[in-house]
């Protein structure tokens, strides 16, 4: 892993978590983080078709961390993991850029049959805690999934989706939202 990547990891943690104090503490602390990094090297092996080795990795990162990202999920840069502890994330799920998620948060199938059955979530997607966002289902970029929603349809752009089974609504006026005072970071 280049250490420029784990440099933006601790910037990206330290803009989305206000209690985060300081890169060390990020570096040393974060267990969602450290799945993450895990989640890399485990499916830097898994693209090298080295499937059991993958997955006794990603099995000992869930053990330490509480959180299971399968390795042969697909997950774009500045992917932050708030807290962790119960989060799964499948084999066919695809996360955009910027994406945020809290803990208890299932990105799970509905089939077992070999075929895309996990979410495509886009970028700059926050995921409240406890949501599951179950099969082949597609959130928009820019979307919000509320705590402890049951998402089980596709939701466009700049969604908000609250409920169980959980109901697309537009964003107020689709403008962007700055998080923590930092126009560089928003959702």
């Amino acid at each position: 892993m280049r250490f420029a990547q784990i440099r933006e990891d601790i910037a990206t943690a330290r803009r989305r978590d206000p209690a985060a104090r300081s890169g060390a503490e990020v570096l040393l602390t974060y267990s969602g983080l450290h799945a993450v990094w895990a989640y890399r090297a485990a499916h830097r092996l898994w693209s090298w078709h080295w499937f059991l080795l993958a997955r006794m990795v990603s099995q000992f990162t869930r053990f330490l961390t509480g959180v299971e990202i399968h390795p042969g999920a697909t997950i774009g840069r500045r992917f932050f993991i708030d807290h962790g502890m119960g989060v799964v994330i499948g084999e066919t799920t695809e996360i955009g850029d910027d994406v945020l998620i809290y803990h208890g948060v299932t990105l799970g199938g509905t089939t077992t049959t070999h075929e895309k059955r996990h979410p495509t979530i886009g970028n700059d997607v926050v995921v409240g805690a406890g949501a599951s966002v179950l099969g082949p289902v597609t959130i928009g970029s820019h979307s919000l999934v509320g705590a402890h929603a049951v998402v089980l349809a596709d939701a466009p752009e700049h969604s908000v989706l609250t409920g169980i089974p959980a109901v697309a609504r537009p964003r107020a006026g689709r403008e962007r939202t700055v998080l923590y005072d930092d126009p560089g970071l928003y959702i």
